[in-house]
């Protein structure tokens, strides 16, 4: 498999961690593993990152870490997430995470990075998100119990009061989440997709002897929710654009409040849904976007955005860090820190069949109309 030994280079460090964690499924506590760990610990982006942390914890300036966007707290800690850093490695992680604790959780379970004391910017994507990071990085915090339970309430409705009862002790907010399943203010009080897509993520990652009943519905209320219309389409409701965001047909590296339909199917395979026949077009289309020798090109990126000065390829190109994510998603089974299976033997050359072969007219989008 030439993109398996491509990316398996050791002159590659970080993406060599996560190609034999992810896709050939080396089990947590074999050698090469943890010397590849170690080695991407070493290496950039890792090091970059953590190098350019504060001693206190945080990035940029002290707070709860969302501006400066791409270059703070909360962005750092996604990136670190996304890229395989894990607290047992550096404990500097785990600062940085009880540093973000600190100063964005709130009594009710909300994780808000902007404005006051209160709770009215919590939203989806943000939620889903630094739950997601602080997950992947190996986090044990007491806190996130209850922060899974406010994000499992906020998608149900179970507990919460509307907006306009300011004397519940649970309720939505007029701004950011503002109601049942993804709804935000920032959407239009409609249905946010790409919050839904983070959050079911986060859910993802949570090992299911955490799960609890109220989280099973929330995950039942979100998969169906998301699969209630083809993802491929990118029809989800979009009040402010007369077409859906290009950016569901734009795969990239890293996601941050942004979605495309590899995380939307990377969040799925994680919940045991990724060989649901309604994502059929959604596999296809991903599948279609690879190159002779499977690999995936950087359709966008944050290059000359982040801070310390980190970059994740060049855009059009093949990149190692997209091909990771398109074969975890095309694997279709639950990737989690506990048990991750290779995806070398789960993706053959059977499921990489051309486009052309997989994708109906009807799931074809024409590209003028996908680009936002």
């Amino acid at each position: 498999m030439a993109a398996l030994d491509w990316l398996l280079d050791p002159a590659d460090p970080g993406p060599r961690h996560l190609a034999l964690r992810d896709i050939v499924g080396r089990p947590a506590g074999d050698p090469e593993l943890l010397a590849a760990r170690a080695a991407a610990h070493a290496a950039p982006p890792i090091a970059t990152i953590l190098d350019a942390m504060h001693p206190d914890g945080y990035w940029e300036k002290p707070g709860p870490g969302y501006g400066p966007k791409y270059r703070s707290t909360v962005w750092a800690l996604i990136t670190l997430g996304q890229v395989g850093a894990t607290a047992t490695a550096d404990p500097r992680i785990g600062r940085a995470a009880a540093y973000l604790l600190d100063h964005t959780y709130r009594p009710g379970g909300q994780l808000c990075a902007w404005g006051g004391a209160g709770a009215s910017t919590t939203a989806d994507c943000l939620q889903g998100n630094l739950l997601a990071a602080l997950l992947s990085l190996g986090i044990a915090d007491p806190r996130l119990e209850n922060a899974f339970e406010w994000m499992a309430r906020s998608v149900t409705g179970a507990g919460v009061a509307p907006a306009s009862d300011k004397h519940a002790a649970r309720r939505y907010f007029a701004s950011g989440k503002s109601g049942p399943l993804f709804e935000c203010a920032i959407n239009g009080h409609l249905p946010c997709a790409w919050g839904g897509a983070k959050v079911l993520l986060a859910f993802g990652l949570l090992p299911a002897a955490r799960r609890t009943p109220l989280i099973d519905d929330a995950i039942h209320q979100g998969v169906e929710y998301i699969l209630s219309l083809d993802p491929a389409t990118g029809e989800y409701p979009h009040p402010y654009s007369p077409k859906p965001s290009g950016n569901w047909w734009k795969f990239g590296f890293p996601v941050f409040y942004v979605a495309d339909l590899l995380q939307i199917v990377e969040a799925l395979a994680a919940l045991g849904y990724g060989d649901d026949p309604r994502l059929a077009n959604t596999r296809a289309l991903i599948a279609g976007q690879a190159d002779a020798a499977g690999r995936w090109p950087l359709a966008y990126h944050y290059n000359g955005k982040m801070g310390a000065g980190v970059e994740f390829g060049r855009k059009g190109q093949a990149n190692k860090w997209v091909t990771i994510r398109a074969l975890r998603a095309l694997a279709g089974q639950r990737v989690d820190a506990a048990a991750r299976v290779g995806a070398a033997a789960r993706v053959g050359a059977a499921a990489r069949v051309d486009a052309a072969a997989r994708v109906g007219a009807a799931a074809r989008v024409d590209a003028a109309a996908r680009v936002a």
